[in-house]
Parts: C-alpha cells; sequence; structure tokens
C-alpha cells in the first residue's frame, strides 16, 4: 500500500467501445488524473485514452477532486475504487473538547471490506486518532498518476581538489 498526495482530477470520457460481438457502444467514464491544471487534466486523459479508443471521443466534464490523497493498493484483484471520509480526532487544549476533522481520500481495493483494511494498512502508520466515517464505491475506472520527470544533474566542469 502506497499513497500519493498530489492536485487530482476527476474526468469524465465519452467514447465508442467495441462490444463483445464487435459492434460499438457510446460509454461515459470516470477517470482521475493528476494535473496542475484543467488544460492539463484534458491534456493527460486524452493521451492515456488514445490507445484505447477508436472512433470519437469527447472529454465531457472535469472537475477538482474532492480528496488530495490517493492509497494505492499493490495487489492486481483491487480493481474498484472507494471514497473514504475519514474522521480525524482532535482535543482543543483550551476547552478539552473533542474536535473532529473530515478528511476525503480514495482507497482501491477490491471489496468493501478490503477497503477497510487499505485504510488500516495505510494510516497504521501515522500516530492520528481517526474514525472511518463513511465508504463508498465510485464508478471511477482508473487513476492515471502523472510522472515529473527526473532532472538531471548539472555538470560541473571544474576539477575537483582534495585538501
Amino acid at each position: 500500500m502506497r499513497s500519493r498526495t498530489a492536485n487530482w482530477f476527476e474526468t469524465t470520457v465519452r467514447y465508442d467501445r467495441q462490444t463483445e460481438d464487435g459492434g460499438q457502444k457510446k460509454v461515459s467514464e470516470v477517470y482521475v488524473v493528476d494535473a496542475l491544471s484543467f488544460g492539463e487534466a484534458e491534456e493527460v486523459i486524452t493521451k492515456e485514452m488514445e490507445a484505447f479508443v477508436t472512433g470519437e471521443f469527447e472529454v465531457k466534464n472535469i472537475t477538482p477532486a474532492a480528496y488530495g490523497e490517493i492509497f494505492f493498493s499493490d495487489s492486481d484483484t483491487d480493481d474498484r475504487w472507494y471514497k473514504a471520509k475519514l474522521s480525524f480526532i482532535t482535543i482543543d487544549e483550551k476547552t478539552a473538547k473533542e474536535k473532529r476533522t473530515a478528511v476525503n481520500f480514495l482507497v482501491q481495493a477490491a471489496t468493501f471490506n478490503a477497503a477497510v483494511k487499505n485504510i488500516e494498512d495505510a494510516m497504521g502508520k501515522t500516530a492520528i486518532d481517526y474514525i472511518i466515517a463513511n465508504i463508498s464505491e465510485t464508478k471511477i475506472m482508473d487513476v492515471f498518476e502523472h510522472n515529473a520527470p527526473v532532472k538531471k544533474e548539472e555538470k560541473n566542469d571544474k576539477p575537483e581538489f582534495e585538501g
């Protein structure tokens, strides 16, 4: 289980998908992409979908995601995405009252119970008190992460001297 924080956008795309009988069917699907802007989100989803689309393709909607962090599973069988609302519990030092802060996450898992386990695995590494307030399966088909180019180290042409 690994987690990634980024600027996520939910994109809805509509395209012609080939059916099992060889025909074409228009489908609308939701994908999540890592991008800095709406324009970049459109560019990323268009590029990622090129290999799967024959015929018409249209980006119907782009929405900033209501979560900042995604928990990715290492298991190939985890093919669903669940939106999880966690409440982080803190104690106000002045009033000594319990305060809850809600945060949304996206979790990759095969089942509802696996989503709970994956959340517990990811959050087990933290010392933060939390409760799982809600988990619901989404219609998200996949998540595309942006791989930032690796910066090349600047070459230093000066000779090194040992002193």
